[in-house]
């Protein structure tokens, strides 16, 4: 069921970091946890390997929400080396795919509007906005602080791509970035390397020459602090297979998906989100994906399985309900998150928790 989002597409990005959260994670009421955490992620016991991936956790305001709401895992909202602009509003629109959004329907256009209903899949543009370094440091260890018991926050970074910048040097962008998270005290980071939405920069992850040398700069940076690589969805089991080494090698997870692309006009036919013509391809998530993490999940399990890999797996998208996370679950997910399920239900967690006490 869905309810008031905790992020309003109302509002500004702006508007929402300087005043969020609503809904739910505003009313200071906390959800009671039972027994005891006994659940590993990535060395420290949650009560359910369950959380919000990075994106709708803007700030130290909204994992407190989070938490207080029962999910355990929270990822505060990607950060950069330096300050970093937040596309135009909107930000956010609703979708309605019937069934599954397959790539032959990812050909076409989709039509977007505000029209939030079941079953929901919406499209984001934020541009991965950062604010200053020393802001977002110092906002990230309140986030820190924020978790409790059985409860943990993960810090997402990336690296920036600027003009006339070579490839050592975007690679020590990210590094970069590893760093300056490292120094918030975040008990385990993570590298974004898919993000659709960012027009020129493209997503990292589906360069695998770059993402290995991407990694191996970080773990440099980082030493042995638990290190999860963000991903979009490969089409290509060799290309998984080349990833799972990577991780195997330089770090200790693997998050997908993040979004599917789309084009996306309004009823009329127009860029539904304005600003560059480069926006008019946005990144889209909610039910209409859950087919590709699903299958995303089982491939990469299967090869962790065949090659004996070590790493975790976070199981990102369309997660809106207890039967997706058990979904998720039984696809070789070691943790699942949900980011469109939650902001529409702040109540998720709980119900999850309710529904597989065990899982």
């Amino acid at each position: 069921m869905l309810r008031a989002p905790f992020y309003d597409p109302a509002k500004s990005y702006e508007e929402n970091y300087d005043t969020g959260p609503f809904s739910a994670f505003a009313d200071g009421e906390v959800y009671a946890q039972r027994g005891e955490p006994t659940v590993d992620f990535y060395g420290h016991k949650v009560y359910a390997p369950l959380g919000i991936p990075a994106g709708p956790l803007l700030n130290s305001a909204f994992c407190k929400g989070a938490f207080e709401n029962g999910f355990d895992i929270c990822v505060y909202k990607t950060v950069r080396s330096s300050v970093f602009p937040c596309h135009p509003f909107p930000n956010v629109l609703a979708i309605h795919p019937v069934g599954n959004l397959t790539f032959e329907k990812l050909e076409k256009p989709i039509i977007a509007d505000t029209s939030y209903v079941e079953p929901l899949s919406i499209t984001n543009s934020f541009g991965v906005p950062s604010k200053d370094p020393a802001v977002w440091q110092e906002d990230a260890r309140k986030a820190v602080a924020a978790a409790g018991k059985g409860q943990v926050l993960v810090l997402s970074f990336m690296g920036t791509v600027r003009e006339n910048q070579t490839a050592d040097e975007f690679v020590a962008d990210f590094a970069k970035a590893a760093e300056l998270s490292l120094q918030t005290g975040s008990p385990i980071l993570e590298a974004n390397l898919s993000c659709p939405n960012i027009g020129n920069e493209g997503l990292v992850c589906y360069n695998l020459d770059v993402t290995e040398k991407v990694a191996k700069g970080i773990r440099g940076a980082i030493g042995n602090t638990p290190l999860v690589l963000k991903v979009g969805y490969y089409k290509n089991d060799a290309d998984i297979e080349r990833l799972a080494e990577i991780a195997n090698e330089y770090a200790d997870g693997i998050s997908g998906i993040n979004t599917l692309q789309g084009e996306i006009r309004d009823a009329q036919g127009n860029q539904a989100l304005p600003g560059s013509p480069a926006r008019l391809r946005s990144g889209v998530c909610g039910t209409g994906i859950r087919w590709a993490g699903l299958d995303f999940v089982r491939r990469l399990n299967a090869i962790r399985k065949k090659r004996g890999f070590t790493f975790a797996i976070e199981g990102v998208g369309g997660v809106l309900t207890p039967a997706d996370y058990r979904a998720y679950r039984d696809a070789g997910a070691d943790s699942v998150m949900s980011a469109t399920g939650a902001m529409w239900n702040p109540y998720l967690a709980k119900e999850i928790k309710e529904a597989y006490p065990d899982a």
